[in-house]
């Protein structure tokens, strides 16, 4: 138990000091390349219309991503109110900005949906993950367009290389992700699974995600929406730059933006610090643009994260005050009790009084 305690304060000491030396570099890469008084003379500056433009934007995506989420869980069978998974999608998003990459906000969603749906936890996090997945094959297909219509006309160097490698990588995890053949063949990872105490977290992932193999026209409709939303996202990303004089084709972010979103996966950093900027400094430079007002395309981009997040940051302060915590957790305790009752067969509102008996129903704000 001792070496295993200190094996795992070894990997996170590690982990701490990998991500504080890639920051450092990061930094460095930045500092050495603008000017720091130019810079800030070209955010104070920026214009506010497409800045605006770019918020209302990544505001009003998460309705649609929201109703996404809600359609994939109705394909397993959990009824949640379009409300709650709004409101859910931007306390995440204000977590985000805490946590290690936007994967810290999908986390943070299959913490609230398994304590609001008890017993639904691999539906979940199916659907979590299955948007995940969706998004990042999206991603790619954004930037295969972008690629296309920017071929000949824009120098992006090492970056296509690796735009082709994750569309190899994504295609792999969607061939094992829902084919049968490969199915029967992953069963054999059972006995080693099972070795490192891992084989239940790797069944609920996988189940999650593999039995919407037989709901495909969820899968469609999600599909276009994700599309939509992200190719909306690209074009704020693009006002921001125009919002500093960056005067470049929108095409030219269909092919940055898709691997901005990929790399903002990868825990680098906490929410991509300086990871974001360099990349923009980086990716603009090879496009003539210079650094300071590349620089600060990706410094206001990373404030547009910041009040994207600020309903999520307002929603969590409200719901911790005294008062409205512990009614939220009475409601939580009542509505475990209630999903319990009604899994065993009774109707925990016909015992309150609420419905006579002959007249017993699902209720199912309560699934």
């Amino acid at each position: 138990m001792a070496q295993t305690s200190r094996a795992s304060h070894t990997r996170a000491a590690a982990r701490a000091a990998a991500t504080l030396a890639l920051s450092g570099l990061c930094v460095g890469y930045i500092v050495w390349r603008i000017d720091l008084r130019r810079t800030a003379d070209i955010v104070g500056h920026a214009h506010p219309v497409p800045l605006v433009a770019a918020t209302l934007i990544w505001l009003i995506a998460v309705w649609p991503l929201a109703w996404r989420w809600q359609r994939l869980l109705r394909a397993r069978g959990v009824e949640a109110p379009i409300g709650w998974l709004v409101r859910t999608y931007f306390v995440s998003y204000g977590a985000g900005q805490l946590l290690p990459t936007s994967l810290g906000g999908d986390a943070t969603r299959i913490y609230s949906g398994t304590r609001r749906y008890r017993g639904e936890a691999p539906a979940i996090v199916g659907s979590v993950l299955m948007e995940r997945i969706l998004g990042g094959a999206v991603t790619l297909l954004l930037a295969a367009i972008g690629l296309a219509l920017a071929f000949g006309s824009v120098e992006i160097g090492p970056y296509l290389w690796i735009e082709l490698l994750l569309v190899v990588c994504t295609v792999a995890i969607g061939t094992v992700l829902f084919s049968r053949r490969i199915r029967r063949s992953l069963a054999r990872l059972g006995p080693l699974l099972r070795r490192f105490r891992a084989e239940a977290a790797a069944r609920t992932v996988y189940d999650g995600l593999h039995r919407y193999r037989e709901h495909r026209t969820v899968l469609v409709e999600a599909t276009v929406i994700t599309v939509l939303v992200q190719a909306a996202r690209i074009l704020g990303i693009w006002l921001v730059g125009k919002s500093v004089g960056v005067d470049v084709s929108p095409r030219v972010y269909y092919v940055f933006g898709p691997l901005l979103f990929l790399v903002m996966l990868v825990p680098f950093t906490i929410n991509g610090l300086a990871v974001r900027e360099a990349m923009f400094v980086n990716f603009l430079g090879q496009l003539g643009i210079g650094a300071n007002p590349a620089f600060a395309t990706g410094f206001l981009f990373f404030l547009l994260s910041i009040v994207v997040s600020l309903p999520g940051a307002a929603i969590v302060g409200l719901e911790l005050a005294p008062g409205r915590l512990r009614n939220s957790r009475l409601q939580t305790e009542s509505g475990a009790d209630d999903r319990e009752q009604i899994d065993r067969g009774r109707d925990p509102r016909v015992q309150r009084g609420k419905v006579a008996p002959g007249h017993s129903c699902r209720d199912p704000q309560l699934r």
